[in-house]
């Protein structure tokens, strides 16, 4: 194997590595965004009863609590779907791994 060949691969080791850290850490932070959203409609619950003060101001609290859990289920089956998806992704990185030490 000569020597452009093992920089090439090397190159491919670390740029398929790379790229699986920046799509966890994107996974990670969707999740950060979903669960950021869902605090809000929970704030938001908490204070519509200061802000309308009539009396059918719980229904709005009942919907925004509901909107908020909704949200963060959503968010947490979302980030484990991901996750698995990711972890799927890294046997192919694994591959190239094991095709590259035989080699070298």
């Amino acid at each position: 194997m000569s020597k452009l060949e093992n920089s090439i691969n090397k190159d491919l080791l670390l740029r398929e590595n790379l790229a699986l850290q920046r799509t966890i850490l994107a996974n990670q932070t969707t999740f950060l965004s979903f669960l950021r959203t869902s605090m809000y409609f929970l704030v938001a619950g908490l204070s519509i009863k200061n802000l309308l003060q009539v009396e059918g101001s719980i229904y709005y609290q009942v919907l925004f609590y509901g909107i908020s859990v909704c949200i963060l289920i959503f968010g947490v089956i979302n980030f484990l779907h991901h996750k698995r998806k990711i972890e799927e992704s890294k046997i192919h990185v694994g591959d190239y791994k094991l095709e590259y030490e035989k080699k070298g």
